[in-house]
C-alpha cells in the first residue's frame, strides 16, 4: 500500500453549484486535509455562481476555458459535454499531467482512457448516475423507459456507447449509493468492476459553527415564522412543485399552520433553460395555489432577480432563494424557526440534502425511492431521522402536519438520533478516508497497460470529431 502523500488531480466538467458539485469540493477539502496535493480542473467556473471553497484560496481549482459551446440553440449538450472534456483532457496532458500520482474523474468518463494511455497513470471513476439513463427525464426504477423520435436514438446510441466504453476503462469505479451501483450494474452490460460504494460526506464543521444574527445574508432570509425548507437547484427532475403543493394542502388544512412558510432554496443559472422554465412553472403554481411569494439573491450575487408580478416583499407565504450563499444555508438549516427539511426528488442517486438536514438536527421528508431510502431512517419510530413517503401531496401534506405537530421531547429526541448518524455515517472524515484507501489501492496497481485502449481512444475522437462537424451546421 502507498504510504507517501499523493499528489491528486480532479476533473470535473462545470464547477457551480449543486450536489455533485459539493461532493466534489468536499472530497478535495477532505483528502487535503489528510495531507495529500489536489487540484482541480474544469471547463467552466463562474467566481459568481460557485462554492466559497473554489473562490476564495482554500482549494486549487484551474479553469481552462474551451472555444466550444455548451450547446447550439439548446441542443446536443452531451456531445458537447464531451468535447469540451476533451479540451480540458488535452491542456492538463500537455501542461501538468505528469506532476500527478492518479487521476480523479466524476460526471463525464470520456478522458479516462486518454488519461491512462497518454499520460501513464490510473484513474478512480466516481459514478453519480448513467447519464443514458436521465438523457430521457428523471430515471423511475421498474419502470419502462419513454418512447423516444428514431432521430434521438440515432443520436442518443453513439453517445450511450461512448459513456459506457470509457467508464469501463477506468482502474476502480465508485458509486455514491447502493442505488446507484445497482442501477449501473445492470445498465452497463460491458462492465466487469464491483463498484464501491463510498457515500458523499459533509464538511460538518461549515453546518454546525456560529451564525451572525446581524450577518446581512441572514437578514436577508432570516424570519419568525415557522419555516419548512427545501434544498435543490431549480430543475424539473427535482419536484419542487411537491413541496409547494404539499404546503399548500396543509395549510388548507390546518389552520394552526397559517404562521408555516415555504423556503426553496437552490442553485439557478439563466443560462439554462430548464432553470428558468422550472422556477416560472413554481411562481405559477404558487399563484395559482393563493400562496404569496418574493424571490431573493444574495446582495453579493451577479444574477438579477427575474422579474415576476405580484411580489409580496414581507414574510411572503414562499421565499425563493436563488444561489444561496454558505450563510445562508447554515443559517435557514440551524434556525430554531425551522421545522423540517423537505427532499423532493424521486429516485434520487443519493441526494446529499437529507445529510445536510440531519447533521443540524431536522427532521427529513424524503420520497421513499434511491438514495434517500439509504440516508434516512423511518421505522422503527424509536429509531427515526425523518419520514419517507411515495411523492403525493396529500400524503406529504399529513406527514407535514404530523412535523409541525411534534412535541418538544419528540422533536429534540429525533433531532439527536439525526445527528448522530450523520456524523457516524456521513461526514467528511469518513469519505476521504475512503476515498484515500482507494486512490492508494489505483497507484498500488502499478505500471499501466495499455492494450486495447489505442482502439477506444481513436473511436472516441473519430466519434467526436464527426458529430461536431455533422451539427456545425446548426450554428449557420
Amino acid at each position: 500500500m502507498v504510504s507517501s502523500k499523493l499528489r491528486i488531480a480532479f476533473i470535473h466538467p462545470d464547477l457551480g453549484i449543486g450536489g455533485a458539485e459539493r461532493l466534489v469540493v468536499d472530497a478535495a477539502l477532505g483528502l487535503q486535509s489528510l495531507g495529500h496535493s489536489v487540484d482541480i480542473y474544469t471547463s467552466h467556473h463562474d467566481q459568481h455562481h460557485c462554492f466559497e471553497e473554489t473562490r476564495d484560496g482554500t482549494l486549487r481549482v484551474h479553469h481552462v476555458i474551451p472555444p466550444l459551446p455548451r450547446s447550439i440553440q439548446g441542443k446536443f449538450h452531451i456531445m458537447f459535454a464531451h468535447a469540451r472534456q476533451l479540451h480540458l483532457t488535452i491542456h492538463l496532458m500537455y501542461t501538468s499531467a505528469h506532476q500527478y500520482d492518479v487521476f480523479f474523474v466524476d460526471q463525464l468518463s470520456t478522458c479516462i482512457p486518454f488519461l491512462r494511455m497518454l499520460c501513464g497513470k490510473r484513474v478512480v471513476f466516481y459514478c453519480h448516475f448513467p447519464d443514458k439513463l436521465l438523457a430521457n427525464g428523471a430515471y423511475v426504477e421498474d419502470r419502462p423507459r419513454k418512447n423516444v423520435s428514431i432521430l434521438k436514438s440515432i443520436y442518443r446510441f453513439p453517445m450511450d456507447w461512448l459513456e459506457e466504453a470509457t467508464t469501463t476503462q477506468a482502474d476502480l469505479i465508485l458509486a455514491n449509493s447502493k442505488f446507484t451501483a445497482r442501477v449501473t450494474k445492470s445498465h452497463f452490460s460491458s462492465l466487469r468492476h464491483q463498484l464501491k460504494v463510498v457515500y458523499p460526506g459533509i464538511n460538518i464543521a461549515a453546518y454546525i459553527s456560529p451564525i451572525d444574527p446581524s450577518d446581512s445574508d441572514i437578514l436577508q432570509v432570516a424570519s419568525q415564522r415557522r419555516t419548512l425548507l427545501s434544498l435543490n437547484r431549480f430543475e424539473m427532475k427535482k419536484n419542487a412543485a411537491l413541496a409547494i403543493e404539499a404546503f399548500a394542502t396543509l395549510r388548507n388544512k390546518d389552520p394552526k399552520t397559517s404562521d408555516v412558510r415555504l423556503v426553496l432554496a437552490g442553485g439557478y443559472d439563466p443560462r439554462l433553460e430548464d432553470n428558468i422554465r422550472t422556477l416560472k412553472s413554481l411562481i405559477e403554481l404558487a399563484q395559482s395555489s393563493g400562496l404569496t411569494y418574493n424571490i431573493v439573491t444574495p446582495l453579493q450575487s451577479r444574477v438579477a432577480v427575474p422579474s415576476f408580478p405580484k411580489i409580496t416583499s414581507n414574510e411572503p407565504d414562499i421565499l425563493f432563494l436563488l444561489n444561496f450563499t454558505t450563510t445562508q444555508r447554515s443559517g435557514l438549516l440551524q434556525a430554531q424557526s425551522t421545522l423540517a427539511l423537505l427532499y423532493t426528488p424521486a429516485n434520487e442517486h443519493f441526494g446529499i440534502g437529507p445529510v445536510e438536514g440531519m447533521i443540524c438536527g431536522l427532521p427529513i421528508l424524503a420520497c421513499d425511492s434511491g438514495g434517500p431510502t439509504e440516508t434516512i431512517v423511518d421505522q422503527p419510530a424509536d429509531q427515526r431521522t425523518g419520514w419517507l413517503y411515495r411523492p403525493q401531496p396529500s400524503v406529504w401534506a399529513q406527514a407535514l402536519e404530523e412535523i409541525c405537530n411534534l412535541s418538544e421531547t419528540d422533536r429534540k429526541a429525533l433531532s439527536q438520533r439525526a445527528r448522530d448518524r450523520a456524523q457516524q455515517m456521513f461526514g467528511m472524515e469518513a469519505m476521504a478516508k475512503s476515498l484515500e484507501e482507494v486512490l492508494e489501492e489505483a497507484v498500488s496497481m502499478g505500471p499501466v497497460s495499455r492494450t486495447g485502449m489505442w482502439l477506444v481512444m481513436l473511436a472516441v475522437l473519430g466519434l467526436l470529431v464527426a458529430l461536431i462537424f455533422r451539427y456545425g451546421s446548426f450554428s449557420g
